[in-house]
């Protein structure tokens, strides 16, 4: 049922156009001429205002053919992870790469392509649906910015998919609420030749802090990681101050906690052991610590009607289906925190966030066809 030329020479299109986070003006474009063709009515919010970006999200409207029939919301994103400044496609029959000096950018190219295929083979053919309603974001590999100046207030679907995670036929219930950490440790600079015994290294401290941290995989349901420190001046400078950003999530609010204290815990403790006195006093190391809460947790029963509608999609396709979760969070943690019924549909790419990222068309076939499926199913579901 699907058109596969259409698709390859769509995916390669829209692979070959850089978005990174904040710069998905040309695709933007791109896909509102795209729409527009298919005969969407479009509008872009401001979003890109409020971050900073070349672009806002992208709100396309499709008028259903089913009179009563429910609408049904389907998203995915325009921004893509770097490096992906001058992208080099390479067709090897049915799987797509790069030359691996950047991304491909299936991640979420793969989920736009196949929502559009879905969209024009149920136009085409007069399949009965209800209303459409597609949103395309921005900087979602940013901390899911797009999605959280978004407002949703602007869409009547109550229920929908989120197209942005690998796998196939395979769709995320489950993934966790995350908390973004900054930890600022404050020491005390010295001459690290003539005097150190006078200064207080917060790199050392940091270090204390983080040697004994629980990081990594913590258990099945939750993770940390330290990804960026910036710190010091000279190699003879005592370092006064250091920087330290990081994460945590869990699936599981009470772990998401527990971790947050525990890496908290670790730099007050560090800070607390470190002190130096001088003329004027004792002065004392110390540090400042920020937690944001990135995005809640998505939990979606299995029970839930849009994972029943997927189910009856995969099954009148003879294909197999499973629910899982994931340890990313997507758009969709956004969308079900606002009320809205949506879950995540696998569509294809590997490999994501690395110049090995690939994808098999063969694969966007198959997800084209469980949502083509899935926004029939709705339209008729009693």
């Amino acid at each position: 049922m699907m058109d596969p030329a259409r698709m390859k020479d769509e995916f390669l299109d829209l692979a070959g156009i850089s978005s990174l986070s904040r710069r998905e003006g040309a695709i933007a474009r791109r896909i509102e001429s795209i729409l527009k063709g298919m005969g969407a009515s479009v509008e872009v919010d401001d979003a890109g205002e409020k971050v900073g970006g070349e672009t806002g999200n992208l709100l396309a409207r499709f008028h259903g053919t089913l009179a009563g029939a429910p609408p049904f919301l389907l998203s995915a994103h325009m921004d893509t992870v770097g490096p992906a400044d001058k992208i080099h496609l390479v067709v090897e029959g049915d799987i797509v790469r790069t030359d691996r000096s950047t991304v491909l950018g299936g991640d979420d190219k793969a989920g736009i392509v196949a929502i559009f295929e879905a969209i024009r083979v149920l136009r085409e053919r007069n399949i009965p649906h209800g209303d459409i309603e597609v949103v395309l974001s921005i900087c979602e590999e940013t901390g899911l910015m797009g999605a959280k100046h978004f407002d949703t207030g602007r869409i009547r679907a109550k229920r929908g998919l989120v197209l942005d995670v690998d796998g196939v036929c395979e769709l995320i219930t489950r993934a966790p609420a995350a908390n973004r950490l900054s930890f600022t440790v404050t020491g005390l600079e010295a001459h690290a030749g003539v005097c150190p015994e006078r200064g207080m290294s917060a790199i050392q401290i940091a270090s204390e802090a983080i040697a004994g941290m629980k990081l990594g995989r913590v258990d099945e349901e939750t993770t940390a990681n330290l990804g960026v420190i910036q710190g010091g001046l000279s190699t003879n400078i005592v370092p006064t101050r250091v920087v330290i950003h990081g994460e945590a999530r869990s699936l599981d609010a009470g772990k998401l906690e527990a971790q947050t204290q525990h890496m908290r815990g670790r730099f007050e403790e560090a800070a607390a052991r470190h002190s130096v006195r001088l003329e004027q006093g004792e002065r004392r190391a110390g540090v400042e610590i920020k937690v944001e809460r990135q995005y809640e947790r998505l939990d979606i029963a299995d029970s839930a009607p849009v994972v029943m509608l997927v189910a009856g999609a995969a099954r009148a396709l003879g294909r197999s289906f499973k629910t899982r979760a994931t340890g990313g969070g997507s758009d969709a943690n956004v969308y079900a925190t606002r009320g809205i019924e949506v879950a995540n549909l696998g569509c294809g790419m590997r490999d994501i966030h690395t110049v090995n990222e690939w994808v098999d068309l063969k694969d966007l076939h198959t997800t084209a066809s469980i949502v083509l499926e899935t926004v029939r199913l709705n339209a008729v579901a009693p």
